[in-house]
């Protein structure tokens, strides 16, 4: 996705070697570990050839080798950890890095506690710019009707996709829908809008994928059923949304630790991907039919927001660039 995503923002993109090594195989490992050492030859000859006066990294395998060629020629390191729990590759960055900045204070516990500045999650005007009126406008919603957003990340999410296929018409006598389903499942999306009555296919707005108008979306809706990325640590407390939050069950734990500690704090609810397909239709009835609850959530939503949080990190990131 970066590939067509950070040119369209006009900005560089170098493509560097990596793989995994955790939880891989035997041969997978040594094959992904020889690409880790092209990797760090490929970032030490751009570290060189760019001079940069400080590196931000988010983790990710990727992160490993570019990290070590950054260490190596002394430029200083802002490590920021978007999830709640961090992965391997940013527990070993968070040894080369001079500062850590992470979304939530719970983190801290997983890291070098005297590196960690508590940030929260940065959001760009892309997101911020927008009202709920505004919104809805972009995106032709009424302005008084109940919306559901419904979005499974960036590629989409498979389970959820078919969880509301298969329960348009009861979906849809609840609220609007704003479905965002990723490109893979959206010839399938597609010709579920194609076939339902003309009165139902006004209420079901679906797209294969939201770009400048995703902000619009989070801000039109008036509940959300979503994985659990970590990007719900910002943009959900940010506009106070309340969250049907089903984590993606095949990976390590992160999106389930980020949906627990939401959810303790009254702001989403959790239904687990093995069960979505017959509690999707009940819980967005309760909670459609549930105004005060879902204020409740909303107020305990918002209260999380840390709406400076990109400023925080631009700054630190300066910091350290000036004392580079």
């Amino acid at each position: 996705m970066e590939e067509t995503l950070i040119p369209q923002a006009g900005i560089p993109l170098l493509g560097i070697p990596a793989g995994g090594v955790h939880g891989v195989g035997l041969v997978r490992a040594a094959r992904n570990g020889l690409r880790l050492l092209q990797g760090l030859v490929a970032a030490w000859r751009a570290l060189g050839r760019e001079r940069p006066a400080a590196l931000v990294t988010t983790g990710g395998y990727v992160s490993a080798p570019v990290a070590v060629a950054a260490w190596a020629r002394r430029i200083p390191i802002l490590l920021y950890l978007p999830d709640i729990e961090p992965g391997q590759a940013v527990k070993f960055v968070a040894r080369l890095a001079a500062r850590i900045g992470v979304t939530v204070e719970e983190s801290r516990q997983y890291l070098p506690a005297q590196k960690v500045v508590v940030t929260g999650y940065p959001l760009g005007a892309r997101v911020t710019r927008w009202t709920r009126a505004a919104g809805r406008a972009a995106l032709g919603l009424p302005l008084a009707a109940p919306v559901l957003l419904v979005f499974g990340g960036s590629r989409g999410a498979r389970s959820l996709n078919q969880a509301v296929m298969g329960n348009l018409a009861e979906l849809l006598a609840l609220a609007e829908i704003v479905h965002v389903s990723g490109e893979l499942d959206w010839p399938a999306v597609e010709a579920a809008r194609a076939a339902l009555p003309a009165a139902q296919q006004a209420r079901y707005h679906a797209y294969p994928y939201l770009h400048e108008e995703m902000g619009a979306a989070l801000a039109a809706a008036d509940l959300v059923l979503s994985r659990a990325g970590a990007s719900v640590l910002g943009e959900f407390p940010y506009f106070g949304l309340p969250a049907i939050l089903v984590p993606y069950p095949h990976a390590w734990r992160y999106q389930k630790v980020n949906a627990d500690w939401l959810a303790a704090r009254g702001a989403a609810v959790v239904v687990e991907d093995a069960a979505l397909a017959t509690q999707l239709v009940p819980v967005v009835r309760e909670l459609f039919a549930a105004p005060d609850r879902r204020a409740q959530m909303a107020a305990a939503a918002r209260a999380l927001a840390r709406p400076d949080a990109a400023q925080a990190l631009a700054q630190g990131l300066v910091q350290l660039a000036q004392g580079a």
